[in-house]
Formats: C-alpha cells, sequence, structure tokens
C-alpha cells in the first residue's frame, strides 16, 4: 500500500528560530519531540547520517541531515515499511516558516495491517502534539490538538499489555 502522510504547520517565527529547535531533536534537552506524551526518539550517537535509533517499536536511520532544512529517516523497521519519514522546513515571507513532517512509504503483508490499525492513528496524533509543542514554545496561547477516540483506545491497550 502507497502511504503519502503530511502535517505541516505555518509558524509566525523566522526559519532561523525553528531550525534551533529542530537541532534538540532527540537530545536531552529536545523541543520538539513530545516525549511528556510519546516514547522519546533516541539516537545513540545523536542525529547525524547513518545514525541509528528511533521510537517506540519504529526504527530508522538517518539518510539527510540539515538542521537548516531537512532531516530525513529510512525505515528500518516495522517490517513492510519501505520508505522515508522526514522533517522539512521552509522559509516563508514576514518571517514565518512552514514546519513539514511527511512520511513516504510503501507497506507490505504485515506492515500494511500494523500501519492501518494502529500505526496511522498513533502517528497524526504524535506529530500533532510535536508540532503543538513547537507552536508553543514561541507562544501563551498553548495549543493541544485532541486526540480521537482511535488513538485513546490503542493507547489504553498499549499500557494495558505492557502492566501485563
Amino acid at each position: 500500500m502507497k502511504v503519502l502522510n503530511t502535517h505541516k504547520r505555518v509558524l509566525n517565527e523566522p526559519k532561523q528560530n525553528i531550525a534551533e529547535l529542530l537541532a534538540t531533536l532527540s537530545k536531552e534537552n529536545d523541543k520538539i519531540w513530545p516525549i511528556e506524551k510519546w516514547p522519546a526518539m533516541r539516537f545513540r550517537n545523536g542525529i547525524k547520517i547513518g545514525a541509528k535509533g528511533g521510537h517506540g517499536p519504529i526504527r530508522y536511520s538517518v539518510e539527510k541531515y540539515n538542521p537548516n532544512e531537512i532531516i530525513q529517516f529510512q525505515f528500518s523497521k516495522p517490517k513492510g515499511f519501505n520508505g522515508i519519514h522526514k522533517f522539512e522546513l521552509k522559509e516563508l515571507p514576514n518571517k514565518k516558516t512552514e514546519i513539514k513532517h511527511t512520511i513516504e512509504m510503501e507497506t507490505k503483508g504485515k506492515g500494511t495491517l500494523v500501519w492501518f490499525f494502529a500505526i496511522h492513528s498513533l502517528h497524526n496524533a504524535l506529530i500533532e502534539d510535536g508540532l503543538d509543542k513547537i507552536e508553543n514554545y514561541f507562544s501563551n496561547d498553548k495549543k493541544v490538538t485532541a486526540w480521537n477516540v482511535w488513538v485513546k483506545i490503542i493507547r489504553k491497550l498499549l499500557v494495558k499489555k505492557r502492566k501485563k
């Protein structure tokens, strides 16, 4: 199954300010990844081309890295996830910046079922939480994107599974 999943947010901040946040991704002072609600993104030796890491059961390696423009990851797990995900920054007029997260992949076999029934909804919630975190870094009006019912159900089931 072909998957193209994109999330964008336009921020009233110059690109350099957002690039500084993007450079903290997976570090102790991570200002992008919503570790308050989701498994942290981790890389043993930080983000650099060739580094291997991931979050939760999702594994990938860094394929492209320019903290002022793009971080692109190549999936290695789960099996059946063949493709990439990436964060991109685009400078807009009037000192605004678009941050975009994209998954481009082809799922196969069990990977299709895992994506369709679980990961897709969880991923959407995670990325929106991350975009909220970035937006909230620069704002006093705190944004919180509500999770849909399916995300709440899957998360409850996963917590029960971990307790067993």
